[in-house]
């Protein structure tokens, strides 16, 4: 069972969905930037993971008002982070100067960013509540108490999580120096603007 657990968790996280946009496009940015905002991921993940064993996810699913509101906020915010990816690719022009922007300061707001960006895409994306009261259950036993099972698949859930998401800002921090290419740059993102925005507006077509 658990194994069967561990081949459901790969392939959602495989599959391409809003947080691999945001993890992907802050590690092309900058490795610091991507493995904050796999974590931000990560940390609403376990907000679903809190809601769904206490019960209050199972309120937000059959509640459509509840559900369809969470999943506008997601809708409207992802559409914001394609905005702001448009907007930004009309700046790639200019020339990145060096690796000077090392500062503190700098990478503070670098890694806040990154984090409050994963955290607001996974938190207001209903599919991850509804991941957690639809398939934990199936590997819940009946021996045992069902909230201590959830949370102890959702700490497991969280945790390949965060080595397959680290993996991927690996990857992903390879394309800098190709990113840093004004042009390239400037195409990554508008295509990654779009996407976020073609993704917010089919969520919000289906509310």
């Amino acid at each position: 069972d658990l194994l069967g657990f561990l081949g459901v968790v790969l392939v959602a996280y495989v599959v391409p969905g809003p947080d691999f946009l945001v993890v992907v496009r802050s590690a092309a940015e900058h490795p610091a930037k991507g493995r904050a905002a796999a974590l931000g991921a990560q940390s609403g993940l376990c907000v679903h993971m809190v809601a769904a064993a206490v019960g209050l996810s199972v309120l937000a699913a059959r509640s459509p008002v509840v559900y369809d509101t969470i999943k506008l906020l997601g809708a409207a915010y992802l559409v914001h982070l394609g905005v702001r990816a448009v907007l930004a690719a009309r700046r790639a022009a200019r020339q990145q100067r060096g690796e000077r922007d090392v500062r503190v300061g700098a990478s503070r707001g670098r890694w806040r960013s990154g984090f409050a960006q994963g955290f607001l895409t996974n938190v207001l994306n209903p599919k991850a509540a509804l991941f957690f009261l639809s398939v934990l259950p199936q590997f819940v036993h009946g021996g045992g108490s069902p909230t201590r099972q959830i949370f102890l698949l959702g700490t497991l859930d969280v945790l390949v999580g965060v080595a397959y998401w680290f993996t991927l800002v690996t990857v992903a921090s390879r394309l800098r120096a190709l990113l840093a290419r004004p042009r390239f740059r400037h195409r990554w993102e508008l295509t990654t603007g779009w996407l976020f925005i073609g993704i917010g507006v089919g969520v919000a077509a289906t509310a």
